[in-house]
């Protein structure tokens, strides 16, 4: 074989990979993503597992409530002290041990089915203790990325992540666990989660650890104690968002954000499908693959991508203007436009989001990132249930017309708003970060004063 370097040819350069697929060249993101994709199959498989168990069991709607409301408590429960977690105990290890606990979950309930003496609140109290799990996973996940990845490829990791979610969580899961108990029994469904959890938790555990990207603790403080000590850490946190515009203003967006848009979507969507279009659970099915897809999408267009100048115009208005195509579903009586209607919403939101997780890796402290990320969480979820509960009953008061409009109009207000009373043009281009980096230079460290 000829030397270049003899020869006088240049020397090859790798050829250059998609601006979406660059964060594969990183070995230990390789493994990460491994281990997330992993974890996602057993969470979409458990979705549909749990609920054919209930049924088995002869339970209805009531039942599979208790078992739903188990994993929302949890998760509720968790992701703030999981987000102080992730700023004090090394992410990996957190990852590591949340796998391992749902493998043994998950794996107690394969024994109670196979044996026959699952119940209702059996799987209930399984499921808590996978929102508690879930709880510790996201928020460390969220702070280790940045570990391992530099700046400029942080949006396409995100991406990805968001490609994943609705490829393998809603739709690869969901198909395998319905294939296993169609062969078997929920049962085996469960042994097969266990098991994807159980590899997950292998792979996180050949990751190399990396240092904990913590704020050296002060000398002359005062020693607290423990359980003091956590509070201070989560109140730390919250101060952090309120004294950051851009922070507070996109966190309290979101949360009524949440509050018009998860109702009408999940509770009053299947009686668009059924009332207006004539469709059935196959029509109902197309109309979230569609959301699903269009997310993906949208995961992919961001990844390829550059991060915007504008940044935090461009995702808020990604989630407000976004949602309008939702207006359109409760004045149609065509299944195909719902779908269309559906696949924007999802390309939008989700490639708002996928800006989102990567400003919040940017901009945000080191040291502080786990426990933001938790708000995050814990904002995305806390009026989930509220907007559900309440999307029945306005949709029987007002009719699914006006209730869809609600959805579809009010969000471009709240995101005008936002936009405009926490000045988020003037921060964006006060912290640029459509620029590559090699420093940490661009992360707040607290409002500055114009």
């Amino acid at each position: 074989m000829r030397d270049d370097a003899t020869t006088g040819t240049p020397p090859r350069r790798r050829p250059r990979l998609p601006r979406a697929a660059q964060p594969f060249r990183e070995g230990q993101y390789r493994v990460l993503i491994g281990a997330m994709t992993l974890s996602l199959f057993g969470a979409g498989m458990w979705l549909v597992a749990v609920v054919w168990q209930v049924i088995e069991l002869g339970g209805g709607p009531a039942e599979l409530s208790i078992v739903a409301t188990g994993s929302a408590a949890g998760l509720l429960a968790a992701v703030l002290i999981g987000g102080v977690a992730a700023d004090r105990i090394p992410q990996r290890r957190i990852m590591i041990t949340v796998e391992a606990t749902k493998t043994v979950a998950i794996g107690v309930a394969a024994f109670l089915a196979f044996t026959g003496t699952v119940d209702v609140w059996n799987l209930a109290a399984i499921s808590f203790a996978l929102g508690v799990a879930d709880g510790f996973f996201y928020p460390a996940y969220s702070a280790l990325l940045p570990s391992i990845l530099p700046a400029e490829q942080l949006l396409a990791a995100n991406g990805v992540e968001g490609m994943l979610r609705p490829m393998v969580m809603q739709a690869a899961g969901p198909a395998a666990a319905s294939a296993a108990i169609a062969a078997s029994s929920p049962g085996f469904a469960f042994a097969l989660i266990a098991a994807a959890q159980l590899l997950a938790a292998l792979g996180l555990a050949i990751l190399r650890p990396t240092a904990l990207r913590r704020e050296p603790p002060d000398p002359d403080a005062p020693r607290r104690h423990p359980f003091l000590s956590v509070l201070a850490d989560m109140r730390a946190g919250f101060a952090y968002m309120v004294r950051t515009p851009w922070l507070l203003g996109t966190l309290s967006y979101f949360t009524v954000l949440v509050l018009v848009l998860m109702g009408p979507i999940e509770v009053l969507l299947p009686f668009a499908v059924k009332d207006q279009a004539g469709g059935g659970p196959a029509g109902f099915a197309l109309a979230l693959a569609a959301f699903g897809i269009g997310g993906a999408a949208g995961s992919l267009v961001v990844a390829s991508r550059r991060l915007p100048r504008r940044y935090l115009t461009v995702m808020n208005v990604l989630w407000g203007v976004g949602c309008v195509p939702l207006a359109v579903i409760g004045l149609t009586s065509q299944l195909w436009v719902m779908i269309l209607a559906l696949f924007l919403v999802g390309f939008a939101f989700q490639a708002g989001t996928v800006i989102w997780g990567t400003l919040l890796q940017r901009r945000v402290p080191p040291a502080m990132l786990g426990r933001v990320s938790s708000l995050d969480f814990f904002v995305s979820l806390a009026f989930m249930p509220v907007s559900m509960a309440l999307a029945g009953p306005v949709g029987e008061a007002i009719g699914l017309a006006p209730a869809f409009l609600i959805a579809g109009l009010v969000p471009p207000v709240l995101a005008l708003s936002a936009i405009v009373i926490f000045r988020m043009p003037r921060d964006e281009l006060r912290h640029p970060l459509d620029r590559e980096l090699d420093s940490d230079s661009d992360q707040d460290q607290g409002p500055t004063r114009s």
